[in-house]
């Protein structure tokens, strides 16, 4: 169910960042919160779906995604390429990767 949870989350966040569609709710947000709240989100998920995966292996395949996000975007002529957004995602990878492993040793 985890698995799944990831996957549909990851997918959404895929269509959500690249679609012409105008969806309100999301473009009224500051972007930067979005993209930490996304990232922070995926990490947190893909830490509990797969969680014999290396932390540092986790971070990476997020960033990898981000970065894949941003090109897309660029492609499609939704927004260029914006490194600020790739940082926002690695402070919500790292935030995550804190929260997760807090409960995850305090448990």
């Amino acid at each position: 169910m985890l698995k799944a949870l990831f996957f549909f989350t990851l997918i959404s966040i895929e269509y959500l960042a690249t679609t012409s569609v105008h969806i309100g709710i999301v473009e009224s947000m500051w972007d930067k919160s979005n993209h930490f709240t996304a990232f922070f989100t995926l990490y947190i998920l893909l830490s509990l779906a797969y969680p014999q995966l290396p932390t540092l292996k986790k971070f990476f395949l997020l960033l990898i995604f981000g970065v894949q996000i941003e090109l897309v975007q660029e492609f499609i002529g939704r927004s260029s390429f914006s490194a600020l957004d790739v940082v926002a995602d690695m402070i919500g990878i790292m935030i995550g990767v804190i929260i997760y492993h807090y409960f995850k040793t305090s448990s």
